[in-house]
């Protein structure tokens, strides 16, 4: 059973902080990604930021100077966090693991950015 365990989301006033955890489990193989994509009302869903197993690291250009991922891929754990926050921000913020070329999706955090 994959299970995925997303936290951190919440209220916060533009120009705050947020930080975002993930920890995946119960997956057979090695992971190769592990990131965070977001999607907000009548959006399709978009690139946050992925961290590899070998540490390399890609960034949504919305994002990019504001957000900053880490975490240990060989132990399924990724955080994301996230300063300078705008309401363009607004989102469900969903974690990702990729295994041997197939994705999984966790059930998601909800981010607002409001005054």
């Amino acid at each position: 059973q994959v299970q995925f365990v997303e936290s951190g989301g919440g209220l916060v006033q533009p120009g705050g902080s947020l930080t975002l955890s993930c920890t995946a489990s119960g997956f057979v193989g090695s992971t190769y990604i592990m990131g965070w994509y977001r999607q907000a009302p009548d959006n399709q869903r978009e690139l946050v930021a992925t961290l590899t197993a070998g540490g390399s690291t890609k960034y949504g250009n919305a994002v990019k100077g504001r957000f900053t991922i880490s975490g240990d891929i060989a132990k399924n754990t990724v955080a994301l966090q996230m300063n300078s926050l705008e309401p363009e921000d607004t989102a469900v913020y969903v974690c990702k693991v990729e295994v041997w070329g197939h994705d999984y999706w966790g059930q998601g955090t909800q981010v607002a950015v409001s005054s």
